[in-house]
């Protein structure tokens, strides 16, 4: 009997299946933590590298005195990371943007309607072939395209007035009034995206990532993911009543934080991710608002108590500030593919139509054994939200390559060159003595210092003490200090006048010159720039736009839409940008030009380039319309009539000029009588204004 009671006491209780899954979570965690054991000390080096600290593992002669080091490292990285950063917020806005397709499906690409024109287009549109030999035949194998073929998208219910009026296509006459659908459709998805963006402090996010980028070598950006933002209000009394808004929001993580799958070698191909968050007690409850999170769960993890131990990593980074255990909770957040007999055991309900499927991607929270949510991964299409940019590509590996790591060597031979020059230095600072004691007083204090006084002994002949000079090596020292300053510039990329050193000659003390200098010095910018577009800004665009479509559509922005990465764009000068859109202007002056180029693009990419809001300050075609129509009824003089006038600035003589005392009289003069002429026109692209003003009269 008392053999079966032991039996029965070593039978332990079955886990359920939550247990076995926060298990699962666990020990997935365990292996990628110990798979990039390796990563992780190239990241602490690093870091050592940009605070200035010398690895504890680094041994010195005992004939160094000095432990001086030289933070080039930490002068490259913050280079790099305002190259980086003045690059993709040069236009003052999220380098992100939305724009239709060059043949959009769905979507009309362009629509008009002439308001002079007093026919009725429907009845054209219904025999719009006309007759033969007019040109416009039907074509074999077309048939005849109706207003509800048209697509009007965004403009449907806008143009509902004058349907029978509107016409396929772009206008042909001067009067004709050109709608984009498609075009509006990306503008409205592009400001509400870049609007969520803003609200959600996405910049700020991207610039944390920047910095992990140039010093780590990769950094990561997490969302979009719905967040209740709490926006100040007071109701007519004075009291706090806040408006609690949902938003999508995004924020960096930590690349120590960030576990991928160990097998993947980007983020396409990771079947998980897992999260590490260290919360407090009133974080952790904390969770209880937000949906989908079980409150029981988060009750038993606050009372198992605090779990989080520090990883061998941490003390450095915090500087050793703090040996005691930390009082946080440790909770892992796991997004990737499970079995479904696992996710039910586990309490997940599962919708019918993924019954046919043996595994399942979803997002579950682990703390002790304590499973804290779990959901199916709620996007659509699924994906996992993050988004992992490398500084400088790692064909075989997760984690991209920084800077830190590319000067490692550089950086150590700084480091010792400088330690032997300042020792050196400190020995050829000061005399080293040769004594000779039978000629002084016997038991004599031989140390020296100043004021120090020696007795020499009565009648001994010649110099006591002797003085000597130890060589001074110290420039050769630096000399070779500076080569590998050199051969850091040459590492990373980053030429040290691009930092504000001096030292540059020749040609390079010129302006030109300089600037030569800095645009070659972009050459390795571009590069880490191109991958954030690739890996980080471009899915987090697309992101966004799915994010949008799934649970906040609007009709209106719908259409055959792509995001577009937009810092590359900046590399550009804005300077250089601007001229070159005003050049094209000019040449648009053209009459047989201007019919190609696409006005209001230009001038909303010209007010881009000049820093300035094109939402602001740019009409769209229909509100330049109807600006112009105002300008019409009260009694102004139209577009046109100005684009005929002369330029007051023309020093050609084509109008404006003071005319010289004495000469004689030209046609509009007093005393002129001979046949008025016609005034000259301006010359193509003379007067800007004119010009402009030609165009806006054009898009009425």
């Amino acid at each position: 009997m008392a053999d079966e009671e032991h039996i029965e006491a070593l039978v332990f209780e079955p886990k359920s299946g939550s247990e076995q899954l926060a298990d699962y979570v666990r020990t997935k965690f365990e292996n990628v933590e110990s798979s990039r054991q390796e990563e992780e000390e190239r990241w602490l080096d690093s870091y050592r590298q940009y605070r200035g600290l010398y690895n504890p593992e680094t041994q010195f002669t005992s004939t160094e005195k000095s432990k001086v080091f030289i933070k080039i490292t930490k002068t490259k990285v913050l280079a790099a990371y305002g190259q980086i950063i003045d690059v993709l917020f040069a236009g003052q806005r999220f380098p992100l943007g939305v724009d239709s397709t060059r043949v959009p499906e769905g979507v009309a690409d362009a629509i008009h309607f002439d308001p002079k024109d007093n026919t009725n287009a429907m009845e054209q549109l219904q025999d719009k072939y006309g007759f033969a030999g007019d040109g416009a035949e039907l074509p074999p194998g077309a048939t005849n395209q109706t207003l509800e073929d048209l697509n009007l998208g965004v403009h449907e219910d806008i143009l509902n007035e004058i349907e029978s009026d509107v016409r396929p296509g772009y206008g042909k006459t001067s009067s004709s009034q050109t709608y984009h659908p498609a075009e509006d459709a990306a503008t409205r998805m592009e400001k509400k995206i870049l609007d969520q963006l803003e609200e959600s402090s996405a910049s700020k996010h991207l610039r944390h990532t920047a910095f992990e980028m140039a010093l780590f070598g990769t950094g990561i950006l997490k969302g979009p993911f719905a967040f209740d933002k709490e926006y100040p209000n007071w109701d007519e009394e004075g009291n706090y009543d806040p408006i609690i808004k949902t938003v999508p929001k995004v924020e960096n993580v930590s690349i120590w934080n960030m576990y991928p799958d160990s097998d993947a070698k980007n983020m396409d191909e990771c079947e998980y991710v897992i999260q590490r968050h260290r919360l407090s007690h009133s974080e952790l409850r904390n969770l209880k608002k937000r949906p989908y999170f079980r409150h029981d769960s988060i009750d038993n993890a606050i009372n198992m108590g605090t779990n989080y131990t520090r990883k061998w990593w941490e003390t450095d980074l915090e500087d050793y500030r703090n040996t005691y255990d930390v009082d946080r909770f440790e909770i892992l957040e796991f997004w990737g593919n499970i079995d479904k007999d696992s996710a039910e055991e586990a309490g997940l309900d599962i919708p019918k139509e993924l019954d046919d499927l043996d595994t399942l991607q979803v997002n579950c929270w682990v703390c002790h054994d304590q499973l804290l949510r779990l959901v199916i991964n709620p996007f659509t299409p699924k994906r996992i939200p993050f988004f992992a940019a490398p500084y400088e590509l790692n064909p075989y590996s997760f984690f991209g390559v920084g800077l830190a790591e590319n000067m490692t060597d550089t950086q150590q031979l700084m480091n010792g060159f400088m330690r032997m020059a300042v020792d050196n230095a400190v020995l050829s600072g000061n005399l080293i003595f040769e004594i000779d004691e039978t000629n002084l007083v016997p038991g004599q204090d031989l140390e020296l210092y100043p004021g120090k006084v020696f007795r020499r002994q009565g009648g001994a002949p010649g110099q006591a003490l002797f003085g000597t000079k130890y060589p001074n090596v110290s420039s050769e020292n630096m000399m070779m200090f500076d080569k590998a300053r050199q051969l850091a510039d040459d590492a990373t990329g980053i030429p040290s006048y691009s930092h504000g050193q001096t030292g540059v000659q020749g040609t390079g003390r010129t302006a030109a010159g300089i600037s030569m200098l800095m645009g070659a010095a972009q050459i390795s910018v571009k590069g880490v720039v191109k991958n954030i577009d690739d890996y980080l800004l471009q899915p987090l665009g697309e992101a966004f736009y799915a994010f949008n479509m799934q649970f906040d559509f609007d009709p209106s922005a719908r259409g055959d839409l792509e995001v577009k990465a937009r810092g590359t764009e900046s590399l550009m000068k804005n300077e250089v940008r601007s001229q070159r859109l005003l050049q094209l202007l000019q040449i648009a002056g053209n009459p047989n030009v201007a019919s190609f180029v696409k006005f209001p693009v230009v001038l909303r990419e010209l007010a881009q380039a000049m820093d300035l809001d094109a939402e602001k300050l740019i009409n769209d075609e229909r509100e330049a319309f109807r600006q112009a129509e105002i300008i019409r009824a009260a009694g102004g003089s139209s577009p046109e009539a100005n684009a005929q006038g002369l330029n007051p600035m023309d020093m050609s003589g084509g109008g404006g000029g003071n005319i010289g005392v004495g000469g004689a009289a030209v046609p509009g003069e007093q005393g002129f009588s001979a046949a008025g002429e016609q005034p000259p026109q301006p010359e193509a692209g003379g007067d800007m204004g004119a010009q402009l003003a030609s165009i806006m009269g054009g898009l009425k």
